[in-house]
């Protein structure tokens, strides 16, 4: 279904077509604002860091442990690049945890001083 059939949907209001374009547009704007759209709660985007978090903690266990087992300077190079990546998103999602968690206590009224 896009976004005409949507309008055409509602029988209460009547918008015209240039309404209706210069409502579209707005809308389009509006989700393409990083911004807006992490403030309404977009949960698109909050899947990624977990599954890139644990990607990046399999990859670096599994080239450390072989690194270690084959003396390969390659690999364990390969590891001192990825291991700061893989804390640096851990933090990352740890951080976005205790940001949930605070503002489920407070009521989401709180806003942050940062």
């Amino acid at each position: 279904m896009d976004d005409w059939e949507t309008w055409e949907m509602h029988d209460e209001v009547q918008l015209s077509p240039r309404e209706r374009l210069a409502l579209l547009q707005i809308e389009s704007r509006l989700r393409q604002d990083r911004r807006f759209a992490r403030r309404m709660g977009d949960t698109r985007r909050e899947v990624w860091l977990p599954v890139a978090v644990l990607l990046l903690g399999i990859a670096s266990t599994f080239v450390s442990v072989m690194g270690i087992r084959t003396s390969d300077p390659a690999l364990l190079w390969c590891f001192a690049l990825l291991w700061p990546l893989t804390l640096f998103q851990a933090f990352r999602l740890l951080c976005r945890a205790v940001r949930r968690r605070a503002r489920a206590r407070s009521g989401g009224s709180a806003r942050p001083w940062l």
